[in-house]
C-alpha cells in the first residue's frame, strides 16, 4: 500500500462518521418520532465506523512505515 491510497483510505473513513455524526446531531435537533427511531441506531453506526476508522489508520501508518 503506497501513502497515497492511504492518505484516501483514511479520508473516505473519516468522512464516513463525520456524515454519520452530522446525521445524528441533526436527528437530535429535529427531535419527535424521528429521533426515537434513529437516535441509538446512529451512535451504534458512529462507533462501529471510528473502530473501523481507527484500524484503518493503523494499518496505513503500519503499512506505509510511517
Amino acid at each position: 500500500m503506497d501513502l497515497e491510497t492511504g492518505k484516501i483510505l483514511v479520508g473516505v473513513a473519516v468522512f464516513a462518521v463525520f456524515c454519520v455524526l452530522c446525521v445524528g446531531i441533526y436527528s437530535l435537533y429535529k427531535g419527535g418520532d424521528f429521533a426515537r427511531s434513529w437516535s441509538n441506531k446512529l451512535m451504534r453506526l458512529r462507533v462501529v465506523l471510528q473502530f473501523a476508522a481507527i484500524i484503518i489508520i493503523m494499518a496505513v501508518l503500519y503499512f506505509t512505515g510511517t
